[in-house]
């Protein structure tokens, strides 16, 4: 089967760049990092979330958004561990090199927004990354 859209194999990546954060992985289980819906039952979590791919002549960028959970008063260990995540989930291809994925190449990668929310109850903070992703099919 031939892969047309890159969303699935950008997932898989962004996971894998994640897990291999020393920092992230100081304030999140490994196990914790996955696709899954609704608050987490588990806390700390990082959800690897919604997608969206924007389709042009020899690449497309794909959209990729990350929920960020931590059961605590503040922002404070929410706002860690996206910080964290910001920093890995960084790829320029003319500084770095490309980051070959299933059936793609990433040629530049980068978060695009970060938003902090608060629970009414004061249980949970929530984090959520947009990551925009530029690849090109191999």
């Amino acid at each position: 089967m031939t892969v047309s859209d890159p969303s699935l194999a950008l997932q898989k990546a962004i996971r894998s760049l994640l897990i291999a954060s020393p920092e992230l992985m100081a304030l999140v289980q490994p196990e914790h990092v996955l696709d899954a819906n609704g608050r987490p039952e588990i806390m700390p979590a990082v959800y690897i979330g919604e997608d969206q791919t924007i389709f042009r002549r020899w690449v497309a960028t794909t959209h990729a958004t990350l929920h960020v959970w931590f059961q605590e008063p503040g922002l404070v260990q929410c706002k860690e561990a996206v910080s964290a995540i910001v920093a890995v989930l960084r790829i320029d291809a003319q500084a770095d090199g490309v980051l070959p994925i299933d059936g793609f190449t990433v040629l530049d990668m980068q978060t695009t927004q970060t938003r902090y929310m608060r629970d009414p109850h004061g249980s949970f903070s929530h984090g959520v990354v947009t990551v925009a992703a530029i690849v090109k099919a191999n």
